[in-house]
């Protein structure tokens, strides 16, 4: 699919300047009158002798646009036009048509032609037409790209933040989101590192362009150079036709390598020479396709470790750890965990057609006492169960896996945590104090040297359960079950 811009692999020169165009007229006064109105524009014209090499021309040098006369000599222009929306459906088309022939011109358009000029075209009508139609297929292609990247994913903006631990995140990608320069995100796996990196590229200056992702530990070794650089037709056993690589799909914009420790060998030393000479040659190619992306690497593994281990090239590593983000797992973030409990009920259940239900405070209580060993990834799973398995338009305690409840009735204990806000400490402090007198609320009332009342008032506000009245979920269950 043509893009707002293309780069041009010949020679290794770029085209970013200009907008190559296709012109196939046989007629030599007027290819002649067409190439000098377009080079005045500053256009570069591809030149095609009929359809065979205009199909090729389509294939090789992938232009913004092309220029076709209904008139040629030794081509039906309508079979013509089919060919050139097949290769490239995308391309925008200006036709030619003499006054005789304005119904071939209608036809055209039809068939998916953006305009048409009479012939011999005025030159500056020529140009105007053109950069009409190059400046609304520009428009249509990024509103695309934009609508397809809302509607499968969230930006910033999915970022929750509430924590000290993903503020500090959100500052980091603020302050190297202009930046130019490569990017690694570490953490854990099913932190939301892609999350991270999409947020990056939006903040950045390159959020008009792609975002393409591709997961190493997910692709074969044997076709992950193919997905990153292309494949010429016939350079390898399936190629039946050439294809464009990542990296040339990502042009102008980011290319995400999540996983990029099970990148084999071969392959990191390939894209270690794309980050530093910014161009590379498809499989079985033989010219050079310059790009300009910023690549965003992510890992769960110790690459310095891999590097000890003559498992990752020490030079690609030092490459990519230009600028580094850290996210910390879930456990280290658990003043997020409301939040996200909210924004997963909510999109799943319109993922899954059901009704959205309500969380009690005490369910979210169990889910920020849980450790999460499979971080945001691991309660985006556990709340789709609960929300499908669940009867009622209520999460209650009981409908959380055992370990989780379990995990609420005796929480993990030690020294509070990095990023730990003042009302998890209260609400920690007030339930080992209730647990520590068996429950009695007048005695932890005096212990923490607070009145009664307040202390209900807290206690409701925490979603605490009593210690010794563990039971009362059951037999409230019990008793909606008779009503």
């Amino acid at each position: 699919m043509a893009g707002p811009s293309r780069i041009i692999g010949g020679m290794g020169e770029s085209s970013r300047g200009s907008s190559a165009v296709l012109v196939v007229v046989d007629e030599g006064s007027i290819r002649e009158r067409v190439i000098h109105s377009l080079a005045r524009a500053g256009h570069r014209p591809v030149l095609a002798s009929g359809g065979r090499d205009a199909v090729r021309r389509l294939e090789e040098d992938r232009p913004e646009a092309a220029i076709v006369d209904l008139e040629l000599s030794s081509e039906d222009p309508a079979v013509l036009l089919q060919e050139i929306r097949r290769v490239d459906p995308a391309v925008p088309v200006l036709v030619l048509a003499g006054a005789a022939h304005a119904g071939a011109a209608v036809q055209a358009l039809r068939q998916g032609a953006d305009d048409y000029l009479h012939r011999p075209p005025d030159p500056v009508e020529l140009r105007i037409r053109l950069g009409r139609i190059l400046d609304r297929h520009d428009l249509d292609s990024r509103i695309a790209l934009l609508q397809g990247e809302i509607s499968k994913h969230q930006s910033v903006k999915g970022l929750v933040a509430r924590s000290s631990a993903m503020r500090a995140v959100l500052d980091r990608v603020e302050r190297i989101a202009p930046l130019r320069a490569t990017v690694l995100v570490q953490g854990e796996s099913g932190v939301g590192k892609e999350l991270v990196a999409r947020a990056v590229h939006f903040s950045s200056p390159r959020r008009d362009f792609p975002f393409i992702a591709l997961n190493c530990a997910a692709m074969p070794q044997s076709l992950i150079e193919s997905e990153l650089f292309g494949h010429e037709k016939g350079s390898f056993t399936g190629a039946h036709a050439r294809a464009r690589g990542k990296f040339e799909i990502a042009h102008r914009g980011t290319l995400f390598l999540d996983e990029i420790g099970e990148m084999d060998p071969g392959t990191q030393a390939k894209l270690l020479r794309v980050l530093e000479e910014k161009e590379f040659m498809r499989l079985g190619g033989d010219r050079s396709i310059r790009v300009d992306v910023r690549v965003i690497a992510a890992t769960n593994a110790n690459l310095e470790d891999l590097v000890e281990r003559s498992l990752f090239r020490r030079d690609l590593y030092y490459r990519l750890k230009v600028l580094t983000v850290q996210v910390p797992p879930l456990r280290e973030r658990r003043a997020d965990i409301p939040v996200l409990v909210e924004t997963f009920l909510d999109q799943l259940a319109r993922v899954n057609a059901v009704r959205p239900k309500r969380i009690l405070p005490e369910a979210v209580a169990a889910l920020q006492a849980y450790s999460w060993p499979g971080n945001v990834r691991e309660l985006k799973n556990v709340l789709e169960s609960v929300l499908v398995s669940s009867p009622g338009d209520v999460v209650r305690l009981e409908d959380l896996p055992p370990a989780m409840s379990r995990t609420r009735l005796a929480p993990e204990r030690g020294e509070p945590r990095a990023g730990t806000t003042l009302a998890e400490m209260e609400r920690e402090l007030i339930l080992r104090t209730l647990e520590q007198t068996g429950g009695n609320r007048t005695h932890a009332a005096s212990i923490l040297d607070i009145g009664v009342r307040t202390l209900q008032r807290k206690i409701r506000a925490f979603g605490i359960r009593i210690p010794s009245k563990r039971r009362r979920p059951r037999r409230r269950a019990a008793e909606e079950t008779a009503r």
